[in-house]
């Protein structure tokens, strides 16, 4: 295994992993996670353009010759309520394949992306993960991270259903 900066000719086989994650977790979540029209095409282009660019941290790990896994992450301030004294690192896009690889190919690729986060003056990382990818959450957890926030959520009824009244609410 090999974990280095992801290079244009990395993209194809990132997006295509990410597509595999995608349809992963839609039979999870169906709504939240459901794919839109294009969307293997639309992600190639979006994670070439953060491959591109020098201040989004984009590592790849290669294992004879085929990237089984990648790392994105972006250095952001927190929001305007928060301080946490210093950036934050917002990996949102990391993927591992198989899900048996995660503590190895995953944390690997986690502890290289915050190293260089840390050495780019972030404070603090915050990484996305779906609620059912226990894989992925050991990995986290082995390398030291907690769940800090939640998102819950539920479909709404179509426009067309008539809406619960809000009398009475004020």
């Amino acid at each position: 295994m090999q974990i280095r900066e992801a290079v244009q000719d990395d993209v194809t086989a990132m997006a295509a992993l990410a597509a595999s994650r995608r349809e992963q977790y839609a039979r999870w979540q169906p709504v939240f996670w459901r794919q839109a029209v294009g969307a293997l095409e639309k992600h190639r282009v979006y994670l070439a353009s953060l491959v591109a660019n020098s201040e989004v941290i984009t590592l790849v790990s290669e294992h004879v010759g085929q990237v089984d896994g990648f790392l994105i992450a972006r250095l952001v301030p927190a929001p305007p309520v928060y301080d946490p004294g210093g950036l934050t690192c917002d990996i949102d896009d990391f993927v591992v394949t198989p899900a048996s690889n995660w503590p190895s190919v995953g944390a690997a690729l986690l502890r290289a992306g915050l190293a260089e986060a840390a050495r780019r003056g972030a404070v603090q990382a915050v990484v996305v993960t779906g609620r059912r990818d226990q894989p992925k959450r050991r990995t986290l957890r082995s390398c030291g991270l907690e769940v800090a926030s939640e998102w819950w959520l539920t479909p709404l009824p179509l426009a067309a259903e008539p809406a619960a009244s809000l009398e009475g609410h004020e």
